[in-house]
């Protein structure tokens, strides 16, 4: 059994084209503060032979539209790019780590595109208000709790843009943070994205690759990626995932005799790493390629790095002044890409390059079942 978003097909091509329309986003409640952590023990996974799967088609489809693949670190830090021409101001995105995580396109979504977004996250609270949620399957509530994070983040930055970092984004009346306020609602427990992570999964599952699965709308967390999280892809998401961002500047470095990791560990240390030690570090080495292998095993001490909180899209978070115009039918046009958004994409590609060379670009093969075979793939191992 499938349980399909009311989110329309005609809501994806309103995404898709981006185009003008009259389309109205609904009033959202805002809520400061935290609930109680006793509320949420109405969310713990119970022991469920349940097969129902939520069918995420929609978002699927949103992120195919919306987001730009950056391709993996090459770890090697930019330097600061050059200001343009007439000016001293950098416009866009200009930090080392800029050409690291993937992107939303939130400069080009105009209203017609944020509406379906709201929409949809309405219609994912509405699913898990009318079904219990915690008879699905480990996995499948995995993957509800993850898009419903993902979708929620992106609808309010989107909401909001220009917003030059989520992190200082403030919402309704009270001026609270995106992170911690209370806007999303599932069965009349009203939460905030942080409340999603640290009170219901990161309690709840063992293994600290979830911590990878969450989209904070900036360039120094874990990406976001083209597909919606199911629960059958959940395991092999999660661990590309995973492996993209300890293997990046983002996740690991060092200075001196330290090792320098994200700061989103610290939230989620008591949790999985008690001691931000020994026992991140083994988390890290199980995901980590020979250079980062070798950090690891050779400094003795663990730092938490400097946190980039740029908005991770194309601008930078910004309204860059555009002086040229296009012509069409001999008429002056308007010109959506923007000095710094193309100087992005000239060093993105010059990345990509650089990683065909090296042959760290490589094509996935698909292996399709034989003619005949069951066409129900057999459920994914469960994240613990």
């Amino acid at each position: 059994m499938k349980l399909r978003s009311i989110a329309t097909m005609a809501a994806v091509a309103a995404l898709a084209s981006a185009a003008p329309a009259q389309a109205q986003v609904e009033q959202t409640t805002f809520v400061s503060g935290t609930a109680a952590d006793a509320e949420f023990d109405r969310f713990v996974p119970r022991p469920t032979d349940e097969t129902t799967q939520i069918d995420y088609g929609f978002f699927n489809e949103a992120l195919e539209f919306m987001v730009l693949r950056m391709g993996p670190s090459t770890r090697q830090g930019e330097r600061r790019p050059d200001a343009n021409l007439g000016t001293r101001r950098v416009y866009g995105h200009d930090s080392r780590v800029r050409l690291e995580g993937n992107r939303v396109v939130f400069s080009f979504l105009d209203e017609a595109a944020v509406a379906p977004l709201a929409e949809y996250r309405r219609d994912l609270e509405r699913i898990a208000s009318e079904t219990d949620i915690t008879r699905l399957s480990r996995n499948e509530q995995l993957a509800f709790w993850m898009n419903l994070h993902n979708v929620a983040v992106i609808e309010q930055i989107a909401l909001n843009y220009p917003a030059p970092s989520p992190s200082r984004l403030k919402l309704g009346p009270d001026k609270t943070p995106l992170d911690t306020t209370r806007f999303i609602n599932v069965a009349g427990v009203a939460m905030s994205p942080r409340d999603i992570r640290t009170k219901i999964v990161f309690p709840n599952w063992n293994s600290p690759d979830v911590i990878y699965g969450f989209f904070r709308g900036e360039v120094g967390g874990p990406s976001i990626w083209r597909r919606a999280y199911t629960g059958q892809n959940i395991n092999e998401l999660l661990d590309i995932s995973a492996k993209e961002f300890v293997n990046s500047l983002r996740g690991v470095e060092a200075y001196g005799s330290n090792l320098l990791v994200s700061a989103i560990y610290e939230e989620a240390a008591p949790f999985y790493f008690p001691q931000m030690g020994a026992d991140l570090k083994a988390h890290l080495s199980s995901h980590a390629q020979e250079e980062v292998q070798g950090l690891i095993a050779s400094k003795p001490g663990v730092k938490v790095n400097t946190y980039v909180d740029t908005v991770a899209d194309l601008a930078g978070g910004e309204r860059e002044p555009v002086y040229n115009t296009i012509l069409s039918d001999g008429n002056a046009q308007g010109t959506r890409i923007t000095p710094s958004i193309a100087r992005l994409m000239i060093e993105r590609g010059e990345k990509l390059e650089k990683l065909r060379r090296e042959g760290l670009l490589r094509g996935r093969v698909i292996v399709l079942p034989p003619t005949g075979a069951e066409e129900t793939p057999p459920p994914a191992p469960e994240v613990e």
